[in-house]
């Protein structure tokens, strides 16, 4: 930006110009600072979503595996396996569940604390407050009403029309 007291004066047109590419960088600015701190929220949803979705995918499709692998674990380190008896396989089934569910709510709870550190963007919102605080409190310049305007013209054209004469 020039400094406006450096004896030159820049005519309505290149302080429009001036304005204009000012307001233009300004709104660009915002638009950056908006773009960084979402991208940044993204990553931490996507790390949540991620883990939540695996949270779910381990509940889903593993468990009957896992549940009949560790039923019959726990029955054979029971005393099952060498015709002893061990434990019911009703209350291995049911402790392996409970292993697994325990497991799908770790998973749960890293998804939710990733989720929970997810914010709006402050900064913008901030900003683009401020942005707006300031343009409010501009007041344009009083023009003339048209009328008025409309009726000086006039006489400035008829007063030239008379002269031409």
């Amino acid at each position: 930006m020039s400094d406006p007291y450096d004896g030159t004066e820049r005519s309505l047109g290149q302080l429009v110009a001036s304005a204009t590419a000012e307001m233009s960088a300004l709104v660009h600015d915002e638009l950056a600072l908006a773009k960084a701190e979402i991208r940044q929220d993204v990553k931490r949803g996507a790390i949540g979503s991620a883990a939540g979705i695996a949270a779910a995918v381990v509940l889903l499709f593993s468990l009957p595996m896992l549940s009949f692998a560790l039923a019959y674990a726990i029955n054979t380190w029971t005393g099952g396996h060498n015709g002893n008896g061990g434990w019911n396989l009703v209350w291995c089934f049911l402790l392996s569940f409970a292993a697994n569910v325990l497991f799908a709510g770790v998973l749960g709870l890293l998804a939710y604390a990733k989720f929970k550190k997810v914010k709006p963007p402050e900064k913008s919102i901030a900003s683009a407050k401020q942005t707006a605080a300031v343009l409010s409190s501009v007041k344009p310049h009083p023009r003339p009403e048209p009328s008025k305007a409309l009726d000086k013209a006039l006489d400035n054209a008829s007063a030239v029309a008379r002269s031409s004469v």
